[in-house]
């Protein structure tokens, strides 16, 4: 949990939005009031946000607003039945739902194999967004009848009220690009109303759903939109040009944290990229905590990182600003690769590196940590439409001492692979499904869901793409060990979260095998947006959570948390000893976000490694000094550089502590390294939180305390 420190495809589409062929069909017929003829949707009612389902599961069974999620009994194709009504056909079984007015009071069924009278219907947008069905056979309007439990739905209701609204989405059938059932993907030609339905629909369900097992991604296609879209837990908001102007968002794109009394300091899981956002009050809210990062964003007005209360992030990374950028109560930042009109607010550890008009000052007044360019980097890969409507995914170039965002030019330097080359992976697909695909030398996209894995999946290919959207979630079953990697070159994994399983798992990723020596300087293995959890969704175990054996490689933006809150929490329980171990060499890291973990956080053994930014939290729960002894020593470092490293520098590093159970705890240094001119540590904060234990010295024995009488320690350097 982040303390509050001072307080101690589902494709929305109108017909632009489903591809046939890959290509843009064409729109609506105006003649049935907006209906999206010729496309498979879903139905939500608007009482209980549950799915309409035909359940052919049983005979005749009528339809009912049960279900929580969308799976064939769900899916209804929209048929023209002429003079601008429509009928829908249950994918379930192939028959018409039919209100069967012959019959007193019948519910709606799925029986009819033809349409007649009792089969037809007006679709009839309402202002708010949602739609209402009226029954050609007798005039009356289909209601799902919420306030009896399991009512069927009828059509025998003279007026629309809630009852008689839906919200409702189109499915996306494109042969190349079967995104899932739990993406959005918009059009310009959209109404701004219908679109704001959906977006508040799904945010409604995500807004305070932490722990939650539904994911969501929002596509939108180039144009402009009316829109504000509130980014809840496990959603992502992304745009499908090749450039971020290519998609305006006039509204928003915010992140608040109304569900949490402003404190947004657990706002994680979730993210915004490649999108131009032109604020309604001039101001963009995007109030995070870790896992929450901002991308390749063109935002035309102000930046705000807080919602009022207390923030914990973050992560932006390739984006403009053309206003200014207020952290406000942001405890820590780091900014990559930007460029903004200005920036103002700090509080412990801000880091920008390559940053076009970074704010002046040194640390620790303020505390500021300011590296002119960023000395490699390949940015976060993804996906767009080009201009034949095709979907492709852009992997961009590497750059090397840059400064500034990689689009700045219009001609962004990279690959673009084709959506055929991809394999789109849904949550029921098993390891040896994705294996087979990589054999064939297929990429691999996981659309939004939770997989559970019983075996490995291994990426064995160079220059192999791994692109998850909407937080797509793989939990290892059984211990297995859920994804490794080969000593190859180039590999990119991006927007994962691995979830550990109730059996501990040795480690969650493995790049590279043990002893792995190659060179991959000229093109490295990136890690991009991968995050890690121990516990919170339930009891989770695993040793280690991300081991690096590979040479150069990149991660960029990571979190790696032992769960302090949440479901499956104790010191026995949700067992962890290390988040990061690095054993290869020149291996660079920028935002790396490592927490709770029960021995050292990370261990870098690797030679020539660099870090940019290091935010910690060490575990909460020791029960007792005993118990978290590390051999003589107090308490284990955050962050321990082996004493055979000759070389690492890093740059912004912060280390906190809580200990709520047992506040005499006490650990001894945060930062542990070798005594040697080429080890090299920059900016250095320790905190205790509220003064609930002690952080005795900042490095080795140096700097410090962190304690109940002094809060707050800086050190400038240590060499």
């Amino acid at each position: 949990m982040k303390f509050s420190r001072r307080s101690s495809f589902f494709v929305m589409a109108g017909a632009l939005g489903v591809l046939m062929q890959g290509k843009l069909p064409q729109v609506f017929a105006a003649s049935n009031n907006g209906a999206p003829v010729g496309q498979t949707i879903w139905l939500r009612t608007t009482n209980n946000n549950n799915y309409v389902s035909a359940r052919t599961d049983q005979t005749n069974t009528p339809l009912e607003a049960i279900v929580n999620q969308v799976q064939g009994w769900e899916q209804f194709d929209v048929v023209d039945a002429g003079n601008g009504l429509i009928a829908l056909r249950a994918h379930a079984n192939g028959n018409y739902v039919s209100a069967r007015i012959n019959l007193t009071n019948s519910p709606l069924q799925a029986v009819a194999t033809q349409v007649q009278g009792w089969e037809q219907f007006t679709w009839l947008p309402q202002s708010n967004g949602t739609i209402a069905l009226q029954s050609a056979a007798n005039s009356n309007y289909v209601s799902a009848r919420t306030d009896q439990t399991n009512t069927p739905l009828d059509a025998n209701v003279t007026q629309i009220q809630g009852w008689e609204q839906f919200d409702w989405g189109a499915i996306n059938n494109a042969p190349s690009s079967q995104f899932g059932p739990n993406v959005f993907i918009f059009d310009p030609t959209m109404s701004s109303s219908a679109i704001q339905s959906q977006l508040d629909s799904i945010f409604s369900q995500q807004a305070s759903n932490q722990f939650g097992t539904n994911r969501y991604a929002f596509l939108f296609k180039p144009g402009s939109y009316n829109v504000n879209v509130n980014v809840g837990f496990y959603t992502q908001a992304l745009g499908l040009g090749l450039l971020p102007d290519a998609v305006s968002i006039n509204g928003g794109v915010t992140v608040t944290a109304g569900w949490n009394g402003g404190n947004a300091t657990e706002n994680f899981w979730r993210g915004a990229e490649n999108m131009a956002v032109y604020p309604s009050s001039g101001t963009n809210i995007w109030a995070v905590a870790q896992a929450g990062p901002l991308r390749r964003v063109d935002v035309h007005g102000n930046l705000q990182l807080d919602n009022g209360g207390w923030a914990s992030g973050g992560f932006l990374a390739d984006s403009t600003v053309t206003g200014q950028v207020n952290s406000g109560s942001q405890q820590q930042w780091i900014s990559r690769n930007d460029q903004w009109g200005g920036w103002t607010g700090s509080n412990w550890n801000m880091v920008f590196v390559g940053v076009n008009n970074a704010p002046s000052g040194n640390f620790p007044n303020p505390p500021f940590t300011v590296v002119n360019q960023t000395p490699v980097i390949r940015e976060k890969p993804f996906l767009y439409i080009d201009q034949s409507g095709n979907y492709q995914v852009f992997v961009p170039a590497l750059r090397s001492n840059s400064q500034g965002t990689s689009w700045a030019s219009g001609s962004p330097a990279g690959t673009s692979l084709p959506i055929s080359q991809f394999y789109i992976a849904q949550p029921g697909d098993s390891a040896a499904t994705l294996n087979n695909a990589l054999a064939q030398g297929q990429n691999l996209l996981f659309t939004p869901g939770i997989y559970p894995l019983n075996a490995t999946v291994a990426i064995t290919r160079a220059n192999t793409v791994v692109l998850g959207l909407g937080l797509a979630t793989l939990s290892p079953q059984n211990g297995v060990i859920p994804m490794t990697v080969a000593d190859v070159d180039g590999v990119s994994i991006a927007g994962l979260l691995f979830d550990a399983g109730s059996t501990n798992s040795p480690v969650l990723l493995q790049v590279g095998p043990a002893g792995s020596s190659q060179n991959h300087a000229a093109n490295p293995t990136l890690l991009s947006d991968v995050f890690f959890r121990i516990g919170g969704a339930g009891v989770g175990q695993a040793t280690q959570s991300l081991i690096i054996n590979s040479n150069n490689v990149i991660t960029d933006d990571m979190w790696l948390w032992r769960a302090d809150h949440g479901n499956g929490v104790g010191w026995t329980s949700n067992t962890a000893a290390n988040g990061l171990i690095v054993n290869g060499n020149n291996v660079t890291a920028y935002g790396l976000f490592v927490e709770h973990y029960q021995q050292y956080q990370v261990i870098w053994n690797g030679n020539n490694g660099q870090t940019y930014f290091f935010q910690n939290e060490l575990p909460y729960d020791p029960p007792n000094q005993a118990a978290w002894m590390n051999g003589g020593v107090n308490g284990y470092a955050a962050y321990k550089v082996a004493n055979s490293v000759t070389s690492h520098q890093a740059w912004g590093l912060g280390s906190y502590c809580y200990f709520n159970v047992n506040p005499s705890v006490v650990e001894d240094h945060s930062f542990e390294v070798p005594n040697t001119a080429g080890v090299q540590f920059y900016d250095m904060v320790t905190v205790s939180l509220g003064g609930t234990g002690t952080i005795s010295h900042i490095i080795n024995g140096t700097g410090g305390p962190s304690n109940s009488s002094t809060s707050v320690a800086d050190l400038v350097s240590y060499s």
